[in-house]
């Protein structure tokens, strides 16, 4: 299995600082992203999640999925991407008025 922090980070890493922190003694921890001292996202992810790939997957396309919306995508462009398996990319995050390559997961 892939190293589930580094998942995390790759598909993150390029827009966004990344903090993950311990939360309790069942293993969740707490990500959260930000960019320019501003918190984008936050999320709890159980140790289930983190240790199941298809689940890390989807949590992933989730948090993508909503800072997108955040952002001004469209919904129905990004959840095509997402449901469409690995036949189709997500479209790329703006980043302070331009678009950087798609990512694909």
């Amino acid at each position: 299995m892939d190293n589930p922090f580094q998942l995390i980070t790759d598909a993150f890493a390029a827009d966004y600082q990344i903090n993950l922190s311990i939360q309790g003694l069942d293993g969740s921890i707490m990500l959260t992203l930000s960019n320019s001292g501003h918190v984008v996202a936050k999320r709890m992810i159980s140790a289930e999640q983190r240790n199941d790939p298809v689940r890390l997957k989807r949590l992933v396309q989730s948090i993508q999925f909503g800072i997108a919306i955040e952002q001004g995508q469209s919904a129905m462009a990004i959840l095509e991407a997402m449901t469409d398996g690995d036949n189709r990319t997500l479209p790329p995050p703006q980043v302070k008025g331009h678009s950087r390559p798609a990512m694909r997961l």
